[in-house]
């Protein structure tokens, strides 16, 4: 286990579970703090952790509370990031201003991985991804996700990046900062609430342990980006795609004729298309979660063994 900045608290199961070898997962909580509505975003921070541990791998939710940055946040310390008034959205930037000013934050992929990282952990499962926005060569929107995990040597699991997004300009990116991104079972790269956002992978992977030898092989290489794996929804779960397709045109329209910009777009356009699907967007996306949850456990062991 390596030593973690000062500034950076580990919890002792998780800690003890580093030292020792033992497979640790890494959770974001942005999704708890700003991604569900209460009490569902309690309900899956603590169902997220016992499907961790029902695998054999220790859980590590990672957040800041009271402007301190921990790596394996427990029960009252999840709850509180689910209920607490004035929780702010944590990314690497924010870290220091949360810590100055003693803040509550639920941390977005990047803050998660990047503290992850530091803490030793090597996988981590996420939702959707950040990436870069539509409109973006005149707004220069992109997600920190995207340049923090070009120097974050961590193994991530997500469903591609949030379809409400710019996706090929996202993979063009990925590739320009030497990121790997491979599919899970797929050639094709998921998009969030579908399974096949219409865009080609390259390579994939078949199995746990061929995203332990992928991690490997990127270490013994010295290269620092993460390894994406694109683990897409269960067809049968997903969003209907041309329902999708509807939902998300009148979102971007409506968002248009509201003048919503800059870190006020994802949350206005994911609300709207929870509305406008009657809530089954959201049923979507703990299906998401729940099975890049359930991927990252088992590659969190293949990489342990």
């Amino acid at each position: 286990m390596q030593t973690p900045p000062s500034g950076i608290r580990v919890a002792d199961e998780v800690r003890r579970a580093l030292e020792t070898g033992a497979p640790v997962l890494a959770l974001e909580s942005t999704i708890l703090s700003h991604g569900l509505p209460s009490p569902r975003n309690l309900e899956v921070g603590l169902e997220s952790e016992e499907l961790v541990r029902s695998a054999g791998v220790v859980p590590a939710t990672i957040g800041v509370v009271d402007g301190v940055a921990t790596v394996g946040l427990d029960a009252a310390e999840i709850e509180r990031l689910c209920t607490a008034d004035a929780v702010v959205k944590v990314s690497v930037r924010d870290l220091p201003i949360a810590r100055a000013k003693g803040l509550d934050g639920g941390t977005t992929v990047a803050a998660t991985a990047w503290l992850a990282h530091r803490a030793g952990i090597r996988v981590m499962s996420t939702g959707g991804l950040g990436g870069v926005h539509r409109g973006a060569s005149e707004t220069f929107d992109e997600s920190a996700d995207l340049t923090t995990l070009a120097t974050t040597p961590i193994t991530l699991v997500s469903a591609g990046v949030k379809s409400i997004l710019d996706i090929g300009a996202t993979l063009e990116r990925l590739e320009t900062l030497n990121i790997p991104v491979v599919g899970y079972r797929t050639n094709r790269y998921p998009g969030f609430y579908v399974a096949d956002s219409g865009f080609a992978l390259d390579y994939r992977i078949e199995s746990p342990a061929d995203a332990a030898a992928l991690a490997r092989a990127r270490d013994e290489l010295g290269l620092a980006a993460a390894v994406l794996v694109a683990n897409p929804v269960d067809e049968g779960k997903q969003l209907d795609p041309a329902f999708h397709d509807r939902v998300l045109a009148e979102a971007l329209a409506a968002a248009s004729e509201a003048g919503v910009s800059g870190h006020d777009t994802t949350p206005f356009l994911l609300d709207h298309v929870q509305r406008a699907t009657g809530g089954l967007s959201l049923e979507v996306n703990l299906e998401v979660y729940r099975g890049n949850v359930a991927l990252g456990a088992e590659i969190a062991r293949a990489v342990a063994g």
